[in-house]
């Protein structure tokens, strides 16, 4: 049994698509994802202690948007 000449491309295609996945699935098999965290848990990870933020050194020139292409 011999694949035809004009059949090739889709067979080796089919062939490439079909090891991916296998792989791609054996892989997601042994991965262990973390659980996710309960959301008071996540909530108290994320809150703000109050503190006023560390002041940012800005270097150049302000941005300002470019309203009017024609003009630079």
């Amino acid at each position: 049994m011999r694949i035809r000449e004009e059949n090739r491309n889709m067979f080796l295609l089919a062939t490439v698509t079909l090891c991916c996945s296998a792989l791609a699935g054996a892989v997601a098999l042994f991965e262990q994802a973390p659980w996710p965290a309960p959301a008071k848990q996540r909530a108290e990870t994320v809150a703000i202690d109050g503190t006023t933020p560390t002041p940012v050194r800005v270097v150049g020139a302000p941005f300002e948007p470019n309203l009017n292409p024609r003009e630079r």
